[in-house]
């Protein structure tokens, strides 16, 4: 790291999950404390905040900043390895910044060591650039999406900025300028930055590198290249979703440029714990001691389960290589197995080249009779609903997320 930054600096950047690869045993904790937004994406539905979504801007509850407090010391009691409070929503940090300095303070004079960071769209980053350094905040996160007012017109509906409306190319351009100014001035001050891009297929893919080389040329430590997550609602519903391979060649290009971070889990705004293991769950309201009602029904069911985990369902249909296979029955939950999606491809006769990943899947989970994902697109659900198998998309623990789905079965059934 360059020798702008301050070895305390570049000893929290060591520690801090999203910031190194190699901090992986260091957990973050996001406290949602930012609930308002200034510009509307049209990937994003911020009606759409929910328990059973796993992606940025949704959360549980939205906490005032003594709630955030008392939140933070319950995981650090529990969680010895957290490092990192972030406040990534489920709005902006920068739109609601009385409580995201307010709950920065408090958490600080509890615990002086804790390292501190921020997302933020940027635009009002030149505003609060001096008081984000007073408060001690070392590690910026800004998203930036185009710096083509052109292409950011395709992204963003509208942006408020001090009372006004902007909407097109005004509003890309106004964006840009704020983002860019304000990446500058955190540089200036030793904060460390990272940018993250959302790569939208035939809107901005085939611009990134542009916005890369751009940001590198302002001090930006890494960029953090994620996929879009097309939120139910949004303009940007059924846009086509971009494959890892896509994904991967991107970065392997912006990577001569500038670092790349290859370990993002595009986290909710309430995340709790280390990357890939998301333990806020744990931590929501009422959680400790609370035992679920047991659904009375006492049908069978075979479910696969698309979970990156092993312990939530927090993975996209689409995104699955591997199903978790569960029996349910008599009011029971049991592990069977693990299924890959090429598993009963036994030869020529039975997995052709030419089949398709969709047929490969109806194969795995010819015997299921329930699917529970985080998202499914159109066309998979389509598949499967034409094959008697019932589609659930919810964001939870494996065996509490199975009872809830047999529920939701047994009241519509």
């Amino acid at each position: 790291m360059e020798e702008k930054w301050t070895t305390e600096v570049r000893e929290k950047t060591e520690k801090h999950p999203c910031y190194c690869d190699t901090a992986h045993k260091y957990a973050r904790m996001h406290i949602p404390v930012a609930p308002k937004c200034n510009i509307q994406c049209n990937y994003c539905n911020r009606k759409y905040d929910c328990l059973n979504e796993s992606r940025p801007g949704v959360t549980s509850e939205v906490l005032k900043p003594e709630e955030a407090l008392e939140k933070y010391k319950a995981v650090k009691e529990k969680l010895e390895n957290l490092m990192v409070v972030g406040i990534a929503g489920p709005g902006d940090a920068l739109a609601n910044f009385q409580e995201t300095k307010k709950s920065i303070e408090l958490i600080k004079k509890h615990d002086p060591n804790v390292t501190f960071c921020l997302s933020t769209n940027g635009l009002m980053l030149p505003e609060y650039a001096d008081e984000i350094h007073h408060l001690g905040i070392t590690h910026i996160t800004v998203t930036i999406n185009a710096i083509d007012p052109k292409i950011a017109a395709k992204i963003y509906s509208k942006i408020c900025y001090k009372d006004k409306i902007y909407t097109g190319e005004e509003a890309g351009k106004l964006l840009i300028e704020k983002q860019l100014v304000g990446l500058k001035l955190m540089q200036e001050k030793g904060i460390v930055c990272k940018v993250n891009m959302v790569m939208i297929k035939g809107v901005n893919d085939h611009h990134i590198e542009k916005v890369v080389k751009k940001v590198r040329e302002l001090g930006v430590y890494m960029s953090n290249i994620m996929p879009l997550i097309p939120a139910k609602g949004s303009k940007f519903e059924d846009m086509k979703l971009v494959s890892n391979g896509e994904l991967n060649a991107l970065r392997k290009k912006c990577s001569i440029d500038l670092k790349q971070m290859y370990h993002c889990r595009q986290c909710r705004a309430d995340a709790i714990g280390i990357l890939g293991e998301d333990v806020s769950l744990d931590f929501r309201k009422g959680a400790c001691g609370h035992k679920m009602d047991q659904p009375t029904t006492q049908q069978e069911y075979t479910i696969a389960i698309a979970s990156k985990t092993g312990r939530l369902i927090d993975q996209h249909f689409g995104h699955v290589k591997e199903f978790f296979i569960y029996k349910y029955s008599n009011d029971r939950v049991e592990f069977i197995e693990k299924r890959l999606v090429d598993q009963y491809c036994r030869g020529e006769e039975d997995c052709e080249d030419t089949e398709t990943k969709i047929e490969k899947i109806m194969k795995v989970l010819g015997d299921c009779n329930l699917v529970l994902c985080l998202r499914i697109g159109n066309a998979p659900r389509k598949n499967l609903e034409a094959n008697n198998i019932h589609i659930v998309e919810i964001y939870e623990e494996i065996e509490k997320g199975i009872l809830k789905a047999v529920r939701e079965l047994k009241a519509v059934s």
